[in-house]
């Protein structure tokens, strides 16, 4: 699928929706709970209840390259994958220090 800032997709077999806020450029096998995901609006494929990571609202997502960042703005089973490839919560940036 290809990516642009700002597509919203949702899981194909959980609640979970994602912003993309950073994408590459060609195709991506953006994955959630395995399955791939889906267009929103897009109805539920099935709903899976396999125990998995939980994405957390309001987080970010990317890859160990840093070329695709997601936002998760509905929270839903995962994880978040790029083919086999897991990503993970990026972490905050520390603020400067006030002198």
């Amino acid at each position: 699928m290809e990516l642009r800032p700002g597509l919203k997709l949702n899981s194909a077999v959980s609640g979970a929706q994602i912003i993309v806020v950073r994408a590459p450029s060609g195709a991506v096998d953006l994955r959630c709970a395995g399955e791939p995901m889906v267009p929103e609006g897009t109805p539920l494929s099935a709903t899976s209840t396999a125990g998995g990571d939980v994405l957390l609202i309001g987080k970010r997502y990317s890859d160990d390259t840093g070329s695709l960042e997601l936002l998760c703005t509905k929270p839903g089973l995962g994880p978040l994958s790029v083919g086999e490839q897991v990503l993970s919560i990026k972490a905050a940036k520390p603020l400067p220090a006030s002198d």
